[in-house]
């Protein structure tokens, strides 16, 4: 077994993507999981590279004030920020905002507001969980962080309760049929606002049972092979579908719907104050084009005259979803480009994946020029990166953090971008 070096370090804070940062002896920095600013912390390094390590602490020596005892034993590899108080929670991550943007290129902004979660407890609608076998039978599981072990656990506080009872139910009928830990890949079980769930299960085996019981564990169960060359949770083929695996919920009074693994978001209480500052970056007269649009929440409500979404699951619920006044384009965005809009009067929404922006999109912005730009991301990394190369025409008039994740490290944040006269 491979022995992992240990260290005595003391942590200087916090950096986007989670962990405490501090310097090794050789003045390598690392990366600690499961620290707090100015703690003094006995650790195991699990990556050392050439001028940087990764690293989850072992003993606490001298704890944090703002140090809470997590409420979960598996809380490192499903919300590592279990270990603060709510307070400290939504500071960090405000001043973890406001130096990603000082960092960057992106500048003339008096002031980031940030909006503090509602609650930090039993909020996600979506978890993903592994599984593990042993003589007592099989468990639900994750990785441990920074190992390639798995950790035996029962649920997740972030996640809502329905969630969790699904997931035992499905374990359960799988433990019954004497289906093998081996023979599985993952879980995905969504609930929406009323508790109704839905479950997607990934599968090694292309001959796997057709378990019909799966139907009375929640509204809608489907069976994914998924071969060895895939992640856990990527499908190569559907195999068996039970009930209707499509959930619904009301955002902003508008019935909204979306399936297991659409591109939703996973804490809809937090969204609706954030739909409420995009929709007062419009006006009645604005022509709205959604770009990376999912399931076409934000075209529906904004009343959007054309969507963009290249999953083909995802147009399939957008169809259900928009009105029939927007036109749906089923394309990669920077396959898109003579969507995106151009006049005093238009607006572009867009929410895209961590990587933020394609280079194509930015370039046709900067030669369309739409008047006013939504700009939702999960990354602020890379937001703050696109808005730096948008300001030479655009000028950043709103930035505001919201806490949609609690518990964890990650941010989502709203920037509000209008063309300069």
């Amino acid at each position: 077994m491979k022995q992992h070096r240990e260290e005595t370090v003391h942590l200087d804070k916090l950096v986007h993507g989670g962990q405490a940062l501090s310097r090794l002896p050789d003045g390598r920095a690392v990366f600690v999981w499961g620290g707090l600013p100015g703690e003094m912390v006995a650790i195991m390094l699990t990556k050392q590279k050439k001028d940087y390590c990764e690293a989850v602490v072992r003993q606490v020596l001298e704890p944090s004030k703002e140090r809470i005892e997590p409420r979960d034993a598996a809380y490192l590899s499903t919300s590592p920020w279990q270990i603060m108080s709510s307070e400290a929670e939504d500071n960090y991550k405000k001043a973890i905002l406001e130096e990603t943007f000082q960092r960057s290129d992106a500048h003339g902004l008096q002031k980031i507001s940030f909006s503090p979660a509602k609650t930090f407890w039993q909020y996600r609608n979506k978890m993903e969980y592994s599984f593990f076998g042993d003589e007592t039978g099989l468990h639900l599981a994750l990785y441990q962080r920074g190992t390639r072990c798995k950790q035996i656990l029962t649920g997740s506080s972030i996640a809502m309760p329905s969630i969790d009872k699904t997931a035992e139910a499905i374990r359960q009928l799988l433990e019954k049929n004497n289906v093998r830990a081996s023979d599985l890949k993952a879980v995905i079980v969504r609930s929406n606002q009323v508790g109704d769930t839905a479950a997607a299960l990934f599968v090694k085996r292309e001959d796997f049972p057709d378990i019909k019981q799966l139907s009375g564990t929640c509204q809608g169960v489907v069976v994914y092979y998924s071969t060895s060359k895939s992640p856990a949770s990527v499908a190569t083929k559907q195999l068996y579908r039970y009930g209707d695996s499509v959930l619904q919920d009301e955002i902003s009074r508008h019935p909204i719907n979306y399936d297991v693994t659409s591109f939703f978001q996973v804490n809809v209480p937090e969204l609706e104050p954030v739909i409420e500052r995009m929709s007062s970056h419009l006006s009645g007269s604005d022509e709205v084009i959604d770009f990376y649009a999912g399931v076409g929440t934000f075209a529906r409500v904004l009343n959007a005259t054309k969507m963009v979404e290249l999953d083909e699951a995802n147009i399939k619920l957008a169809r259900r979803n928009v009105s029939k006044a927007c036109a749906i384009i089923h394309a990669s965005a920077e396959n898109s480009l003579e969507h995106i809009p151009s006049g005093s009067t238009t607006v572009l929404i867009v929410d895209p994946p961590r990587a933020g922006l394609h280079k194509k999109v930015i370039q046709q912005i900067l030669a369309q020029r739409p008047a006013r730009i939504t700009y939702l991301s999960c990354n602020p990394v890379t937001q703050a990166r696109d808005i730096a190369l948008l300001q030479g025409l655009y000028g950043l008039v709103e930035l505001s953090g919201h806490n949609f994740f609690p518990r964890t490290p990650h941010i989502e944040s709203l920037a509000l971008l209008e063309l300069k006269a």
